[in-house]
């Protein structure tokens, strides 16, 4: 199949049909990249292009891809709902009001819910990227939220970093 059929059915996945798509090709006909961007295309790069160039294309979609993805503020997942409005998670009539980098953490891993974050990118999303802390400190937070909601939401991926279960 080509990429204009794999797009499709990417679309049609409840699965799938978040992930950014970028087409890479040789094709440069305006017809066809009209075709692939009109069927869920984020981006449409014609070949030959530079890796410096690429790169960067694949980063903007991805800019694109997070702020979508953190534009969302209410997230229910297992038993719980997450609310970035109010900052507390609810467990059936429990509240929970956690600090709030436990709570951005935990808003971000859920949000990325069955995907390993490793602890530098939870470190750079969650805390910036001129915040100067060491990568241990994800996992203080990360034990921290255990002990207030229970093991079974976060789990340790050894030697890459967590995952909200799915």
């Amino acid at each position: 199949m080509d990429g204009l059929e794999a797009v499709e059915i990417m679309r049609d996945d409840d699965e799938l049909k978040s992930i950014p798509i970028i087409f890479l090709t040789a094709r440069s006909d305006e017809k066809t990249e009209v075709e692939g961007l009109d069927k869920g295309g984020d981006d449409y790069i014609t070949k030959p292009i530079s890796t410096t160039k690429l790169i960067s294309r694949i980063k903007a979609v991805m800019r694109r891809f997070d702020e979508t993805h953190e534009s969302v503020n209410k997230i229910d997942v297992h038993d719980i709902e997450i609310d970035k409005d109010r900052y507390i998670v609810t467990r059936g009539e429990e509240e929970f009001q956690l600090p709030r980098k436990e709570f951005e953490l935990l808003f971000y891993l859920a949000s990325r819910k069955g995907k390993v974050m490793d602890r530098q990118t939870l470190l750079n999303k969650v805390w910036g990227d001129n915040i100067y802390v060491v990568d241990r400190t994800v996992d203080v937070h990360v034990r921290k939220i255990r002990e207030k909601l229970g093991d079974h939401y976060i789990e340790t991926v050894k030697g890459v970093g967590y995952r909200f279960k799915e």
